[in-house]
């Protein structure tokens, strides 16, 4: 049996997008695992006192029930370049545990802080998140996401980013990129000048 995950941000003991983390852990267990009944993750973790106070990763690990619920102290990692990768074979439309693809992906990003995903011809996600490309007036997201993350979707509704279809050569129109996941919201996340995409 294969083993599905969520990662939340708890802030000062606070779980981070709840909602919109529920929604994609329940919708996963329906389609991944047959299973109906919706739960909330709310009511089921409870932040422990040594997670009450800084930046922590809850991650909830789960198939059929929940397995295991972890919390981590998390440090963020600078992101300044990118490396485009193709890769027309991978699956990832659900949070696996088995991130080996991925990692195997990431392997190859050489001096590069993380890698943007090409499936197809269009651009997906990298490594670790979703992405968005500002043109100068708005920010855009791709509609070929390997994973539709928790922070995308909330952004999607909010409608501060729009999304649409995004070839490599599309990426002349833009100034910049973010990264976006749990951890990296709209206003803390790392921005990449489009020169240093490669």
């Amino acid at each position: 049996m294969y083993q599905l995950f969520e990662t939340i941000k708890c802030n000062n003991g606070e779980l981070v997008n709840i909602k919109w983390h529920n929604r994609r852990f329940n919708r996963a267990r329906k389609m991944c695992f047959e299973q109906t009944n919706q739960l909330d993750l709310a009511k089921i973790i409870t932040v422990p006192p040594h997670a009450q106070s800084g930046i922590f990763r809850c991650r909830v690990t789960y198939s059929e029930t929940i397995e295991k619920i972890e919390f981590v102290p998390h440090q963020y990692r600078k992101i300044e370049s990118l490396k485009i990768i193709e890769e027309n074979n991978i699956d990832y439309k659900f949070k696996f545990s088995n991130r080996e693809p991925l990692n195997l992906l990431f392997a190859k990003r050489g001096n590069y802080d993380d890698i943007i995903i090409v499936k197809n011809g269009f651009i997906t996600d990298s490594s670790v998140a979703n992405l968005l490309f500002f043109d100068g007036d708005k920010w855009w997201t791709p509609d070929t996401p390997l994973l539709p993350g928790t922070q995308r979707a909330k952004l999607l509704e909010e409608k501060k980013v729009l999304e649409c279809k995004i070839s490599v050569s599309d990426l002349t129109q833009f100034q910049k990129a973010g990264l976006i996941n749990a951890m990296w919201s709209f206003s803390n996340m790392p921005i990449v000048d489009i020169k240093n995409i490669k």
